[in-house]
């Protein structure tokens, strides 16, 4: 989320939204839940289209939401999420995580989803983190682990996809096995009391598997991604092209399984 040293290789595409705008508080921070109490003060570092933010933000109220992200657009857009919902106990703001630009002790919970395998340094995030936690609050975080992605049937088109975005995520300044880092992380950035624990998307429904590969086809030749793939001389269009249609046929299996494991933690301040 540094924007001098890391690149955010997803971009906000809308195939990149699509997957963005599914998530809940329920599917992607349910190991978080039974920490919030309505009245607290939450950081939702890197927000996002905010649909996550304004589950916190329910679940929380009367306290408040401060949401951020490094672009305006994608606040603008979470926002709206908010205002829909007809949520007035969120605010936004633009910030770069490694320099949180909040007092020291200034919330009870400070969560991100998603966002330490994107940052240049981690550990200096989660330590921004830990400085604007108040002691007895939480730091919450949960990533992916891109290289413990699995599925069914074995498909070389998603296994050259997986070696390639680790490639390029890496290029970029990000680690894309952030999961399994996370417990390391924490430990570097000084906390001592953490509760780590796992969970996982599965994508296996009809339903499901088609719109995942779906989304997964298109970021491949139309998003940020794909720009960065190409122009990285990571790989060439073409290629993309056919690991696109590699991700549609998979998807059209009516046996295909895929699991997304994350590493998540809890962190008393």
């Amino acid at each position: 989320m540094s924007k001098e040293t890391a690149v955010y290789t997803h971009g906000h595409h809308e195939s990149v939204l699509r997957s963005h705008r599914w998530r809940t508080a329920v599917n992607s921070a349910g190991y978080l839940i039974g920490e919030l109490r309505p009245g607290m003060a939450v950081l939702d570092v890197g927000c996002g289209p905010g649909t996550i933010t304004a589950d916190l933000a329910a679940l929380v109220a009367p306290g408040r939401v401060t949401a951020v992200d490094i672009t305006d657009d994608i606040l603008g857009q979470a926002a709206e999420v908010a205002a829909e919902r007809g949520l007035d106990n969120v605010e936004f703001a633009t910030a770069d995580v490694h320099a949180l630009d909040f007092p020291d002790d200034s919330f009870d919970i400070v969560h991100a989803h998603q966002v330490l395998q994107h940052v240049g340094d981690p550990v200096r995030a989660l330590s921004e983190m830990r400085r604007v936690c108040r002691p007895g609050g939480i730091v919450a975080a949960r990533d992916s682990d891109y290289a413990a992605m699995t599925w069914f049937p074995e498909a070389a088109g998603l296994a050259e996809w997986q070696e390639l975005y680790g490639r390029v995520a890496r290029a970029n300044g990000g680690e894309p096995d952030a999961g399994r880092r996370l417990l390391s992380w924490a430990r570097q950035a000084g906390f001592t009391d953490i509760t780590p624990t796992a969970a996982a998307w599965c994508f296996a429904t009809p339903e499901s598997r088609a719109w995942w590969s779906s989304l997964w086809a298109d970021r491949t030749t139309a998003s940020v991604y794909a720009k960065l793939t190409v122009e990285g001389g990571h790989a060439s269009a073409e290629q993309l092209t056919a690991i696109a249609a590699a991700w549609r046929a998979w998807g059209e299996q009516d046996d295909a399984w895929f699991m997304v494991p994350h590493g998540e933690m809890l962190c008393r301040v």
